[in-house]
């Protein structure tokens, strides 16, 4: 176990309070780490210490801040393994997550520094005679607020995008993952990161949290995470008239029509529904199927389920590791026993050991079950049976969220239809639901967020864009 501390200013640092909450291993229920317990007063600090720097940060060049987050993303890559071990540990993730996490982010961070140059303005016509563009300048501070399940590549990606646009950065990691937040802190520091550029506060969402979103100092608050927490930094942010960019909860539909490959489906589906347990936004929660094909897909994904090792996140042979906490064990199996209850067929799982949840397939579900309705964030695949694509389309629409889905056709026309008519942010056709690539614009509609992240769109979300005219010799007023 070690005892860490909050990095504000550049220095590392106790609570104001002194106090500490343990972070514990959902593999095993052991304390991982001692973390400070921070209130508003510790938000207070780093918003302090982050706008003293905004200003310095914002004048540094494009090419200054490139080669830190270059660096940055070298350093990173040399110490893989000791970021990896810290997301098996204390957030549960399986040793390939984990390592597809790092790697990922490795990759991130060098496409924020490339994206330091390409912060891009426009000229304009002028009717007026004028020279009329455009620019982007920095923000100021960035409260980057970041989720649990994808700690590292979540947290960078709001972080690296701040500073490539040379805004100052408050992060607060969740409290289920708090480490990973502070490992960043340390990744920035052994660059050389002037201090206050980067600060990290840990403690409670509900204290720490909301005194960094409604600090005045905070120009945009950028938040991953359960949509009913989005919906109140909305309503925070809102009373200052702050920007704001939300990427909350998802109920992935991935839409299976008849003419599939349905092996091929079958992986996808598997891959999408139980990847990191299903502790994913983008998660495959859905998975609507043409008639025709609906059983044979049913019961070779209750088969591949069943082939998927239930172990210690440790080993690399491991697929399904523990869910978070006890908490969302509870929740996933109060969906599948709600399903069972009103009609659908358990094919297998549906069962757990400790946080342990096994790999569950149900078929024959129907619209006015849980499963359907509410984000799950467990390894379910439900399976409903539709008629044709239009009803997909409709089944898949039939939610309050909208963030990623997926299609598998090999019908050009169809394929094309329900990408351009789903109600999502993102379409992939002939994938699952679970995908992302740094520079792409990352997020979703009704629900699911505000805003898009992921290279440039990240960096006009954290700009400001001003019009500037120069006008040409004199201009004629009226009196």
């Amino acid at each position: 176990m070690t005892n860490y501390q909050m990095f504000i200013g550049g220095e590392w640092v106790d609570s104001v309070s002194g106090e500490t909450f343990s972070d514990i291993n959902p593999a095993n229920d052991e304390v991982y780490a001692t973390v400070p317990k921070g209130d508003a007063r510790d938000a207070d600090r780093a918003m302090a210490a982050a706008y003293a720097a905004c200003r310095d940060w914002a004048k540094t060049s494009a090419g200054e801040r490139a080669k830190l987050l270059y660096k940055a993303s070298s350093t990173l890559e040399s110490r893989l393994e000791e970021f990896a071990e810290v997301l098996i540990s204390e957030g549960g993730s399986m040793f390939g997550k984990a390592m597809f996490e790092t790697t990922y982010t490795v990759d991130l961070l060098h496409t924020a520094g490339e994206d330091c140059r390409r912060i891009l303005g426009e000229t304009i016509p002028s009717d007026h005679d004028k020279l009329s563009m455009t620019i982007y300048q920095p923000l100021g501070v960035v409260v980057a607020i970041s989720p649990w399940n994808f700690p590292l590549l979540l947290s960078i990606n709001k972080v690296a995008y701040a500073l490539a646009a040379g805004n100052t950065v408050v992060l607060k990691p969740s409290s289920e993952t708090p480490v990973i937040g502070l490992k960043i802190a340390e990744l920035f520091a052994s660059v050389d990161l002037p201090p206050g550029v980067l600060n990290v506060v840990t403690g409670p969402g509900g204290v720490v949290g909301e005194a960094l979103v409604q600090d005045d100092r905070a120009a945009l608050v950028t938040f991953t995470g359960e949509t009913v927490t989005g919906r109140r930094i909305a309503e925070l942010a809102g009373t200052k008239l702050k920007k704001y960019t939300l990427e909350m909860g998802g109920k992935d539909p991935l839409i299976i029509l008849a003419d599939a490959d349905i092996d091929y489906a079958v992986d996808a589906a598997a891959f999408g529904a139980f990847m990191h347990q299903g502790q994913i936004c983008m998660s495959v929660e859905r998975i609507i199927v043409e008639e025709p094909i609906a059983e044979e897909f049913a019961q070779k994904l209750a088969a591949k389920a069943e082939t998927l090792t239930v172990a210690d996140p440790h080993q690399p042979t491991t697929v399904i590791g523990p869910l978070i906490n006890d908490q969302q064990v509870q929740t996933v199996h109060d969906q599948v026993q709600d399903a069972v209850a009103k009609g659908a067929r358990l094919l297998t799982g549906g069962s757990f050991e400790g946080r342990f949840y096994k790999p569950t397939v149900l078929a024959d579900v129907t619209t006015d079950m849980k499963i359907f309705r509410e984000e799950t964030f467990g390894p379910t695949a439900p399976i409903l049976k539709v008629k044709d694509e239009k009803e997909a389309l409709e089944v898949a629409n039939d939610s309050t969220y909208g963030l990623s889905s997926g299609v598998i056709t090999n019908d050009l026309q169809k394929a094309l239809f329900l990408a351009e008519n789903l109600e999502s942010g993102m379409v992939h056709i002939n994938d699952s639901s679970v995908h992302d690539e740094p520079y792409c614009p990352f997020g979703g509609c009704k629900e699911s967020g505000l805003g898009r992240e992921g290279g440039r769109h990240s960096m006009e979300e954290m700009s400001e864009i001003k019009w500037v005219t120069i006008q040409r010799g004199k201009r004629h007023y009226p009196f």
